[in-house]
């Protein structure tokens, strides 16, 4: 069982003027594992207020895995990358790499997003873009390494299973 936080950026969402949809595509998308949401919010455009949220989470939440949905563009308000870097004890940047590349067929607009993914102790967190379409197409190409990802940072995996002989 994996337990997650979600974390949705999102000026106008934060003020009540835009439903969080991409949270919900995060939860529709993730019913395939066996999971559950432990911590769910909304927070502005701020670098302060999104760093201290995804690192008291990571410290104190018992999560296993953090998804921030928004603020990944080129826009000035645009700082979930900045403020996760900010935090992340190691990058992870194949999980953003992978975004892009997959997602590049559907949109040549992907190369554009500046999400980023990394690890704060025993959690994992990872940037996903704002639209619930691009939530839904970036999750379904790392969803299958989420859970291997995990255990090797909860140190119940310690070797790869691929490819051995």
């Amino acid at each position: 069982m994996l337990n997650l936080g979600i974390l949705t950026i999102s000026d106008k969402g934060w003020r009540g003027e835009r439903q969080d949809k991409s949270s919900q595509a995060i939860r529709e998308s993730l019913a395939r594992l066996e999971s559950n949401v432990v911590e769910y919010e909304i927070v502005p455009d701020e670098r302060d207020i999104i760093a201290s949220k995804l690192a008291r989470w990571a410290d104190e939440g018992g999560m296993d895995v953090i998804l921030t949905t928004g603020g990944t563009g080129l826009s000035q308000r645009d700082v979930t990358p900045e403020a996760t870097l900010s935090i992340v004890d190691r990058v992870v940047p194949g999980l953003a790499e992978a975004m892009r590349m997959r997602t590049f067929d559907t949109t040549p607009f992907s190369i554009l997003s500046r999400a980023t993914a990394g690890v704060r102790g025993k959690c994992l967190i990872i940037n996903l873009p704002g639209s619930p379409r691009a939530v839904r197409e970036c999750l379904e190409v790392i969803l299958p390494a989420i859970p291997h990802a995990v255990g090797i940072i909860k140190g119940e995996i310690t070797e790869h299973q691929a490819g051995k002989d």
